[in-house]
């Protein structure tokens, strides 16, 4: 695979997993007729061949390992190019993993923290009141 083609790939492959994560009815075509839903983001695979689809748990442990994974099914898909057998690994959605913010972090995210200039800040107290 040279390089725009595995641009190529990792484009659509990631428009894959977007698709495969935030709507049920592509997740669904992915699982019951993958070759329709490969299309739809851009694989296309030979007349004959069979995909695999096979759900995998998502390599959060660090950026390496993620990139790992991704090389790993790099390797499936120009292996599926040869042999007629592609196997596609689908990672877990993505769960995001959220913390309680405090109410400085909430005045600062609503803009309640001055920052605009110092005139504002002396008057209203803000945090750059020199």
């Amino acid at each position: 695979m040279d390089s725009q083609e595995r641009a190529d790939f990792l484009n659509a492959y990631t428009k894959l997993l977007v698709n495969a994560w935030s709507d049920e009815d592509f997740a669904a075509r992915l699982q019951s007729e993958p070759r329709t839903a490969l299309a739809e983001v851009g694989l296309e695979i030979a007349a004959g061949a069979t995909v695999e689809v096979l759900t995998v748990a998502a390599a959060h442990e660090n950026e390496s390992a993620q990139e790992a994974a991704l090389e790993e099914q790099i390797g499936f898909w120009e292996q599926g190019a040869a042999t007629g057998v592609y196997k596609l690994h689908v990672p877990n959605e993505p769960q995001v993993e959220g913390e309680e913010l405090s109410e400085s972090d909430l005045m600062s995210v609503a803009g309640g923290g001055c920052c605009c200039c110092p005139c504002c800040c002396i008057t209203f107290g803000g945090k750059n009141n020199s």
